[in-house]
């Protein structure tokens, strides 16, 4: 075991203090990472406050993990020394079921090892990002290409691949019709990412106060939900809905907004059940379903495919001595889009 500098909640809605936390001894299949930056996402507010269910403290959050390879193990094929390496939402499986197999570790049979404050195969609760170093099985280690710079590069651990996995399933591209609900820091990628793949992409927001950077990312169109005529006037209009807010919603005024055959995929978690009335799906052969990240194969294609595309996330770097000032501000709505915290500041 090794001990390294780290930020984590001491108890369920308390604030995330500095640290140190175990990592394990290096084993034949293990990789040690030298975490260079550490994205914040909304579900490690969520876990830490105790809004998913309670948890083991302390805990470390973190799963959008970038940095280099500082030791392999002695039966390590896929990645070497200086790599410039990435971790996301999961850290082991089984490997050995249907859905590991088909590339679907997210929902191994046998429970998938999520990043932090899951059991590990040995027992041991798994410990974040939020740290210097983090030891992970090499098949859970994808690569950052050298077209993305590791700041930018680690919010698509999940927000990238969270958007990105529903769009490529629904096979969006040119002449497709997508909607994204929410320009945020999962909308903030589906945008990026449904222009890249070549559709026709309107933002459902709110307001229109971030119109502007909307239709910078990629956006052709841009309407506030907040306004009645929208509804009215887009009737029909798509023929994907990406829904990426963690809000509750009127389902059946966003299924009108579907055309025939049209399908909308959620994959923010609101905090309440959200009432489906079936006849707006029945009445237009309309489809509702749900996405949770993706396969590690599928992730790094994402990764692959930003890199060519030049797509990124839009950060702002903190130091984390700011990690609770940043949790505060991603509730109230006030940062454009991800906070990521350099890891070299851990041990300040």
């Amino acid at each position: 075991m090794t001990l390294v500098n780290a930020y984590a909640a001491p108890a369920e809605a308390a604030p995330l203090e500095k640290t140190t936390i175990e990592r394990r001894a290096l084993g034949p299949l293990d990789v040690l990472i030298d975490i260079a930056y550490a994205g914040i996402c909304h579900s490690d507010i969520h876990t830490v406050r105790g809004d998913w269910g309670a948890r083991q403290y302390p805990l470390a959050p973190g799963h959008e993990i970038t940095g280099t390879v500082s030791a392999v193990g002695s039966q390590v094929s896929r990645h070497t020394v200086g790599d410039r390496v990435g971790v996301g939402c999961m850290v082991n499986s089984c490997g050995e079921c249907r859905q590991c197999l088909r590339g679907d570790e997210q929902f191994c049979a046998q429970g998938a090892v999520f990043t932090y404050g899951s059991t590990d195969r040995d027992g041991t609760v798994t410990q974040g990002g939020y740290s210097e170093q983090v030891v992970v099985t090499e098949s859970f280690v994808v690569k950052v290409p050298d077209a993305l710079a590791l700041d930018v590069a680690a919010p698509l651990l999940c927000a990238g691949i969270t958007t990105y996995s529903p769009l490529s399933r629904a096979q969006v591209g040119p002449g497709t019709r997508v909607a994204v609900v929410g320009l945020g820091g999962l909308g903030h990628m589906g945008v990026q990412i449904a222009h890249a793949l070549g559709a026709e992409v309107t933002v459902l927001s709110q307001t229109l106060s971030k119109k502007d950077d909307g239709l910078r990312l990629g956006a052709d169109h841009y309407f506030a939900t907040s306004d009645p005529e929208t509804f009215r006037n887009l009737r029909g209009s798509f023929d994907v809905i990406l829904n990426t807010v963690s809000a509750t919603i009127d389902l059946r005024a966003y299924l009108g907004l579907l055309d025939i055959g049209g399908s909308m995929v959620c994959v923010g978690l609101p905090s309440e059940p959200l009432p489906v009335n079936l006849g707006s799906l029945i009445g237009g052969r309309k489809s509702l379903s749900g996405s949770n990240i993706g396969g590690i194969r599928e992730t790094q294609e994402m990764l692959d495919f930003c890199a060519e595309k030049g797509i990124a996330a839009e950060i702002e770097v903190i130091p984390a001595s700011d990690i609770n000032a940043a949790y505060d501000r991603v509730l109230a709505s006030d940062v454009r889009y991800r906070f990521v915290i350099d890891a070299a500041t851990f041990a300040d």
